[in-house]
């Protein structure tokens, strides 16, 4: 049943509403009336409050009200944002201090919402919030990945929020004490943000009795769960929805201060207030990505095998846990800490800091692109050291075909995997053989080219189980309740045209429904890449139950047995007499069947897929300037069965563009007192289509073994291959000329310093 709606062309659904301007994000859905909500942020990155005066602005013209962590707490609504704890090693758990919904007392970054603001209009919410009076003492800074910097919570001593392990730190000494070879790599990686088309937003709305909440996220559950928590509300008085969504890469999957404190304030005041975030408010406080320092080690036999792995990093929290942060470097950076190859003992240690910076959280790969991108560049050098090509050491190391289903060091197990059938494509379609005349032309230039490989290997992540209902309605549709939550990948494209292949329904007549907690009980919600894959199953067991079902039904309406099922159309046996489903629905409708009307089911997954690939790309350096330009880039992908190709193709191109950016000119800037000096995309630097070639894909699918259909996911794999990719590229480009080390980003001026330090590198 699998191979309808799998593979298929065609334009998007979605394309049409939101080139014509049709689109429905959060600031085209707020109510006539509704009120304006700005939040008064910190303006230094610690600090005591002495004096937070808003009487001033409580009585200025057209303001409904404000609210600080004094005003909250009186409200009853003091706890804290939602933030998870991992085991630490040292006993226990990771340290947990209170993030307060409004900076209570302590300022701890620049960007915490401090008070709240709600009146009639825009402007004047702003005025008022300019005139509040915030006084306060500056404290000691930390921003240090190193311990023992000024003190930001007395549940974390030395700023150390949690120390964490994975693996067998004995057996992996061991390997390394008769090791033929060692090879050391200390790898930077910078701090990023998500920069979303579309800001964070949100809507509150009271009507005396519930709360209607709808912001532009990633799944409406968790926030539902955390809304009635914090609120003291019964979860049945808390309404989720989320409209159309401009862009997520995780970054919009957390609970946010601001979406409590917007909750509370449209209670208080009985309406509707709307939130939608500023640019530079964006910045200053979405959850940043990335931002650690970690040093890998491999440990080589005599036949050049690797026989251990250690990696020690530390990492930025921020100036509190976010909703997963302690996650990130830690759970699924392990999760392909070993990448792709057969390494039989490895041991991770990673330590989690405390910053006066904004918390840092998933953003697109969340945890695997940093994992990859690590021994990624370390392969590379061990290669340099060995005397071996980039791709002879990879495919020496490579875990074979045979040995699939395979565990690795981190106790994830693989299902599949072909790696040397697409190392090997990749070296036919990137023309490795002409690489040496391609430099050649380039040194006649002037410039200096340089060859990058990446192998990555990524785990879906988030919920493995997931819901799907189809319901046909009295109009004549069908409409399909799905669980997860589009953020622009094409969901409701990929959802239907699935359904319409599987049951031989037009697909015109199929409307998508996400995102609203009151119409879907449950759901995973989309991170993780995992929103196809889990969603498409579960239709697919849907599928197979409903038709069991109707085909029940019509043995006994039609008098006849068996009824099958094939090619879209119901069968009876020894007649003549052939129904389509909605001929089937409708009868069923007839004779008063209301049950069959409507069918759910929700499937578990029999594991984890592992999406993989090489990725392999060429860049230009400019020596006298230090600028580089990408000159092509070949990305070789494992996907298993493709929902729809050109969807998939385009989640490279996005996934490869991103990381792109962070590997060559994105990066979060604080100066010594915390301050950002990134806060606008004056600053922020982003690329552009000018910065690009064509980005070529091509798909060799293994299809997974744990979903019926073998498909692995897509959505980010293009960001978790690119960065080691670049990074190997631009270092192979320098080193000729005495660089032997390099770090993200790769602008000119860094470029330019390498090239003229004797090659000291980073």
């Amino acid at each position: 049943m699998h191979a309808f709606g799998t593979s298929q062309g065609g334009t998007r659904r979605e394309d049409i509403r939101f080139l014509t301007g049709k689109g429905q994000y959060l600031a085209d859905t707020l109510p006539a009336g509704a009120l304006h909500a700005v939040f008064l942020r910190a303006p230094v990155a610690h600090a005591r409050i002495t004096t937070l005066d808003t009487t001033t602005a409580r009585n200025m013209p057209g303001v409904r009200g404000v609210w600080t962590a004094r005003d909250l707490d009186a409200a009853g609504v003091n706890g804290s944002v939602l933030g998870v704890s991992l085991p630490d090693r040292r006993g226990g758990k990771g340290a947990a201090p209170k993030r307060p919904i409004l900076a209570d007392g302590i300022i701890r970054h620049v960007g915490e919402p401090v008070a709240l603001v709600v009146a009639d209009t825009l402007a004047q919410a702003l005025d008022a919030a300019d005139a509040i009076a915030l006084e306060f003492d500056e404290l000691p800074v930390a921003l240090s990945l190193a311990p023992n910097g000024p003190a930001l919570h007395p549940e974390a001593p030395d700023n150390i929020a949690l120390d964490w392990e994975l693996g067998n730190e004995a057996a992996t000494s061991a390997a390394f004490q008769r090791a033929a070879h060692v090879t050391t790599l200390t790898v930077r990686q910078n701090r990023v943000t998500a920069a979303s088309l579309e800001p964070r937003a949100a809507l509150a709305e009271w009507d005396g009795t519930r709360l209607h909440f709808a912001f532009n996220g990633q799944g409406v559950w968790t926030m539902k769960r955390e809304l009635a928590k914090l609120l003291a509300l019964d979860p049945e008085q808390v309404h989720v929805t989320t409209p159309d969504v401009g862009g997520g890469f995780g970054m919009k999957v957390m609970v946010y201060p601001e979406h409590l404190a917007l909750a509370s304030a449209a209670r208080a005041l009985g309406g509707a207030v709307g939130w939608v975030a500023e640019r530079g408010e964006s910045i200053a406080s979405d959850n940043g990505a990335r931002d650690l320092a970690s040093t890998a080690e491999l440990a080589f036999d005599a036949d050049h095998r690797i026989i251990g792995y250690r990696v020690r990093s530390r990492f930025n929290l921020g100036a509190y846990n976010s909703q997963f942060g302690q996650n990130i470097q830690t759970a699924l950076f392990s999760k392909v800490f070993t990448g792709v190859y057969d390494i039989p003992v490895a041991h991770l240690q990673v330590q989690g800091i405390y910053t006066n910076t904004t918390p840092v959280d998933a953003y697109r790969g969340a945890g695997r692109p940093e994992a990859i991108t690590l021994i990624e560049r370390t392969m590379d050098m061990a290669a340099r050291e060995l005397g071996l090509s980039p791709f002879e050491i990879r495919a020496r190391n490579f875990i074979a075909t045979d040995a699939f289903p395979y565990q690795t060091p981190a106790g994830e197990t693989y299902d599949v995997g072909d790696f040397a059938r697409l190392l090997a494509r990749a070296q036919d379609l990137g023309d490795v053989a002409g690489f040496a005349a391609r430099k050649a032309d380039s040194a006649a230039r002037g410039l200096l080219r340089g060859l990058g490989l990446s192998y990555y290997i990524e785990a879906i992540l988030g919920d493995d189980t997931e819901g799907a209902a189809v319901e046909f309605t009295p109009e004549g549709r069908v409409t399909l309740y799905v669980g997860t939550q589009s953020n622009g990948q094409g969901h409701e494209t990929v959802y239907a045209r699935y359904l319409a292949g599987l049951t031989g329904l037009d697909e015109s007549l199929i409307d998508i429904v996400q995102g609203d907690s009151d119409l879907i009980a449950k759901g995973g919600g989309t991170g993780g890449s995992r929103s196809v894959t889990v969603q498409t199953t579960a239709t697919h067991g849907m599928v197979a139950q409903m038709t069991e079902a109707f085909s029940t039904f019509l043995e006994g309406a039609l008098g006849t047995a068996p009824v099958t099922f094939e090619d879209g159309i119901f069968s009876a046996a020894g007649s003549n007499q052939r129904l389509t489903l909605m001929e089937a629905a409708d009868l069923a409708r007839k004779h008063g069947a209301e049950g069959l009307l409507r069918h759910e089911r929700r499937v578990k997954l029999a594991g984890r897929s592992f999406p993989n690939g090489a990725h392999l790309c060429e860049v230009e350096i400019d020596p006298e300037t230090g600028a580089l330009r990408l000159d092509r880039f070949l990305a070789v992908d494992d996907f298993g069965t493709l929902m729809n190709p050109a969807l998939a193709q385009g989640q490279v191109h996005g996934g490869v563009a991103q990381g792109y950016g962070q590997a060559v000119m994105e990066e979060v800037v604080f100066d010594a007192q915390g301050q950002l000096q990134t806060g606008s995309f004056m600053d922020y630097a982003m690329p552009r289509a000018t910065d690009f070639p064509f980005i070529r894909f091509e798909s060799v699918p293994v299809p997974s073994a744990n979903n019926p259909i073998g498909m692995k996911g897509c959505g980010e794999a293009g960001t978790v291959g690119a960065l080691a990719a670049l990074s190997n590229a631009a270092l192979d480009a320098l080193w000729d000329q005495g660089v032997r080390h390099v770090d993200m980003p790769l602008t000119p001026q860094r470029i330019w310093s390498w090239l003229n330090t004797g090659g000291a590198g980073a």
